[in-house]
């Protein structure tokens, strides 16, 4: 019997990636003059814009007198956009963000006259088990996803939503290749054959690759494919919601209620969760800054600042993109990347003094952001000398209040010493306001020239090996044959332990108590500052150091009691839970055969994970760390990662590339890096209140 294929022209386009945005628009400007020619003249039917509306504003701002075409061509559902305003990661955002990223690619499309909406997940390396839900949240009923399934069906349930699965990925450029109709055909027929194995009678045939423009002459190359696969396929130029209709009886007939990462049919790339940490960073305090900007402006009602937001969170947004912070991009688009970020963190900052200034908080009043009472130290800081508190440092500055106001400009006079202080707070309210009062309860902290300690922790450097609650901690640094997308293990490399040289106080005050760790790296050493405050159940650790060595990964490592079966580690502000074989060796399965990517124990994370098992218990909140792997009893954190090549077609890890094999200096991370997290011991209550305590939603 002859199958039906339903082809759907698309292209999918990454703003930024082996090639600077601005060169990618110019090629989209013409790729895209080309689809529009082509959809007005009826020489195609559809053209599927890749899920978001980033590429399409993009567009606009270079060819605004095509826009009452293309408004023309939606409204005839010629031409399909949404509902993402951009293809972000689906690991490395948070739920806030990706729900704007929805909000605001619905808001434009529908603004444009787009009615039709898929969550369309095309290339994003693995997908979130919390998708679904939030899809279901903006009315989107319908998911193509693809990295990550496996043996799954080409229609399958998905968290309870109707979800294709697209068997050979969306990337086909066979109509494009410079060969006779009947190798075009002999091609098309091997894929259709692989498609038609996972599904019914009718087929879903993506036509497309990335940033590749459609041939004026396809309907011509269809029909002539056609007469050669006439006893098999017939293939129809036509939309993905044309499939959905026609498959609506097969998505029931498997179901997955679990997250998409299986590796062992298409690559999911788990390494770029480790790549170009200094991104990661970035990432995770613009997501904060924003949305502590964004608690103020609701919790004083104000409305001013609503478009500042928006487009603050678009330029957040356009750095999620994956090859943006999965960190496989040219160091030309990275360093674009850091400028957004840094314009972010510049616009959340001044909305949050702005909003203080116009409210008239004092130095020393605060409210509390966070939707958790609050106990703890808190840092603040003040151009006055204050009797009472703990002070820990000062710089030179100006004061924040001068600044905000409009009618003063700060002179020479007003450069003064700029004081950061502790103070304590106790049990302050969500949205409640208070003045700080100096610390009156005595303190537990305990210092001395090689531990650290309070009621509930204690943190000890003995004979070489540091101890935290009777748990070891210790840094290893492997060899890393990889690349951006993937770790690349040496086969025969145990890691080297790095040793421990010195350690000494360095702060020492009623609320809080810091010792430095130094340690001895193959060329580097590499500080480490841990602190502790008073009655928290929870050690601060800061490293710093300067990075000279290439081609290396290397990890902070937890040694727990027993094997290690499940972590909780958080997903769109979720704690989910995933299941590890502690015995997997990583060397000892390294693949020999060309288009396979190693089964790895590696998982992405947001701000931290949990394990909470009988005989461990361990917690960690990171602050741009968003990778960690398990193996025995042992969970390593990755603090750094250094490689020099987008795709390095000699990975041991991944025996095909997965991108161009640019090399990239910046990737090595060469110079001064940080890393930075907390470690607790507790439940997931306990998380979240070291959550509060890392990011800090109580502002001053």
């Amino acid at each position: 019997m002859r199958k039906q294929v339903i082809a759907y022209l698309h292209t999918h386009w990454d703003r930024e990636w082996y090639r600077e945005f601005e060169v990618f628009r110019m090629r989209l400007l013409r790729v895209f003059d080309n689809v529009l020619d082509l959809l007005s003249k009826n020489r195609i039917p559809c053209f599927y814009f890749d899920g978001q509306t980033s590429a399409l504003d993009d567009y606009l701002e270079m060819r605004p007198e095509n826009r009452d075409l293309i408004l023309t061509l939606i409204k005839q559902k010629k031409l399909f956009i949404g509902p993402f305003y951009c293809l972000v990661d689906e690991f490395l955002t948070d739920k806030t963000v990706f729900s704007k990223n929805l909000e605001i690619g619905l808001k434009e499309a529908q603004k444009y006259g787009c009615k039709d909406f898929i969550g369309y997940l095309a290339d994003t390396f693995g997908h979130s088990q919390n998708i679904p839900d939030i899809l279901r949240d903006f009315g989107i009923d319908k998911c193509i996803v693809w990295r990550g399934c496996g043996d799954f069906p080409s229609e399958f349930s998905w968290c309870g939503m109707d979800t294709v699965n697209l068997v050979r990925g969306y990337f086909n450029d066979i109509f494009s290749i410079k060969e006779p109709v009947e190798k075009k055909a002999e091609l098309l027929k091997s894929n259709l054959d692989k498609i038609a194995a996972k599904s019914g009678n009718v087929l879903l045939l993506p036509i497309g690759a990335d940033h590749l423009g459609v041939e004026r002459d396809i309907d011509d190359q269809i029909k002539a494919v056609n007469e050669l696969l006439k006893n098999d396929y017939y293939i129809r130029l036509g939309s993905p919601f044309d499939y959905f209709k026609r498959v609506e009886n097969r998505f029931k007939e498997f179901e997955w209620n679990d997250e998409i990462r299986d590796n062992s049919k298409t690559f999911t790339l788990q390494g770029c969760y480790s790549s170009r940490l200094d991104l990661k960073r970035e990432n995770v305090e613009s997501t904060y800054l924003l949305d502590l900007a964004s608690r103020f402006v609701k919790q004083q009602r104000e409305t001013a600042y609503d478009t500042t937001l928006e487009y603050a969170y678009k330029m957040l947004i356009q750095n999620q993109a994956h090859d943006s912070i999965c960190g496989c991009s040219t160091d030309d688009v990275h360093l674009e990347n850091l400028t957004r970020y840094k314009k972010i963190k510049q616009i959340a900052n001044t909305i949050i003094d702005e909003l203080k200034f116009k409210n008239h908080f004092e130095q020393k009043k605060i409210i509390n952001l966070s939707d958790r009472y609050f106990s703890g130290v808190i840092e603040f800081k003040s151009s006055q000398v204050i009797e009472g508190y703990d002070k820990i440092n000062f710089k030179k500055g100006f004061d924040k209040y001068l600044l905000t106001d409009t009618q003063r400009i700060p002179v020479t006079e007003d450069y003064t010493n700029i004081y950061t202080y502790l103070a304590n707070v106790e049990n302050l309210k969500p949205d409640e306001v208070e003045f700080l009062m100096p610390a009156i309860s005595p303190s537990d902290l305990k210092l001395t020239n090689n531990s650290i300690e309070n009621s509930f922790m204690r943190l000890s450097v003995e004979e070489g090996r540091i101890f935290i609650n009777g748990i070891e901690f210790a840094l290893i640094d492997f060899a890393d044959l990889g690349d951006s997308y993937n770790f690349g293990p040496k086969p025969d490399d145990n890691g080297t332990v790095l040793k421990v040289i010195r350690t000494k106080p360095v702060l020492n005050t009623t609320s809080r108590i810091a010792l430095k760790i130094d340690f001895e790296g193959a060329w580097d050493v590499i500080s480490l500052v841990v602190s502790l405050d008073k009655n928290a159940a929870f050690l601060h650790f800061k490293f710093d150091w300067i990075n000279s060595q290439k081609n290396h990964l290397l990890t902070a490592v937890f040694y727990l009691k027993n094997s290690i079966r499940e972590v909780f580690s958080e997903d769109m502000n979720l704690l989910i839970k995933r299941n590890f074989d502690p015995d997997y060796d990583i060397r000892k399965n390294l693949p020999n055969v060309r288009g396979i990517e190693v089964k790895n124990n590696t998982a992405p994370m947001q701000r931290g994970f949990l394990i909470d098992e009988d005989g461990n218990n361990l917690g960690v909140v990171t602050k741009g760390l968003t990778q960690y792997e398990v193996f025995k009893n042992k969970i390593y954190l990755p603090i750094l990662r250094a490689t020099g090549v987008i795709s390095n077609p000699q990975n041991p890890g991944r025996t095909t590339p997965a991108g161009p094999p640019i090399e990239v200096n910046s990737l090595q991370q060469i110079g001064r890096n940080t890393a930075e997290f907390y470690v607790f011991f507790g439940n997931q209550n306990a998380f979240n209140d070291v959550l509060i305590q890392a990011y800090n939603y109580i502002v001053i």
